[in-house]
């Protein structure tokens, strides 16, 4: 009961679906498929760090490899006429060819809009990182944030912890804020989870975010359809 468990995994099957989706028919593809999207997702955490990227997803079919990018700003990620997708197609294939074992496949990047970034946990992350990295009080940023997302409808509950040097001082602490419901045992509940990492001049500080935004309930979804 003790063990903190990744929140996205805990649902998973339950109200969530894998981020990762295809089948490998025996274990050298299994094996170097898994590879290959620690490499894609590696890559993309550090070429689209503010970009507001929520979440990113892999399909694979025979024939292709399909990259969903999520984000609150698409026209940044794509780029005019498309040249920001064109290229970041060429550097995933570049990153995947270097790959043993790997059967060459078509790469397709998909982006998608994701409406009201205040209710993603990886957006909230990546405001505080920002706020940290503009060398605001810490305190101050946890306080601002927290009231930016609980002025969002679609969220009842928050928390944000941070860990590491918190203003510079000599012996790294954690502190931590918290507004409504964050219910993690509740299965049901829909709750968005992200990590992120503020690079100060004297050294890196962790972030935490939860997002808790009410419960799915999956028989009422079925009665209405």
């Amino acid at each position: 009961m003790t063990h903190t468990v990744h929140p996205f995994a805990h649902r998973l099957g339950i109200i969530r679906d894998w981020k990762s989706r295809w089948f490998g028919k025996t274990p050298l593809e299994y094996r170097t498929n898994i590879i290959v999207d620690s490499m894609i997702r590696k890559f993309l955490k550090k070429r689209l760090r503010g970009m507001y990227v929520t979440a990113v997803e892999i399909e694979r079919n025979e024939k292709a490899v399909r990259v969903i990018i999520k984000t609150s700003r698409p026209g940044v990620v794509i780029g005019r006429g498309g040249e920001g997708s064109i290229k970041l197609t060429k550097e995933i294939e570049k990153i995947v060819n270097k790959v043993r074992h790997v059967v060459k496949k078509a790469i397709k990047v998909d982006v998608e809009e994701i409406r009201s970034p205040e209710s993603q946990a990886a957006v909230v992350a990546y405001m505080v990182a920002e706020g940290l990295e503009k060398r605001q009080t810490f305190r101050r940023v946890l306080k601002q944030t927290v009231e930016k997302v609980m002025a969002n409808r679609d969220v009842l509950g928050v928390r944000i912890a941070l860990g590491g040097r918190l203003g510079g001082a000599e012996m790294a602490r954690a502190e931590e804020i918290k507004r409504g419901r964050v219910p993690l045992q509740t299965l049901r509940a829909d709750i968005d989870f992200a990590r992120e990492q503020a690079y100060m001049p004297y050294g890196v500080i962790g972030i935490k975010v939860w997002i808790y935004r009410g419960d799915i309930f999956a028989d009422s979804e079925k009665n209405q359809k």
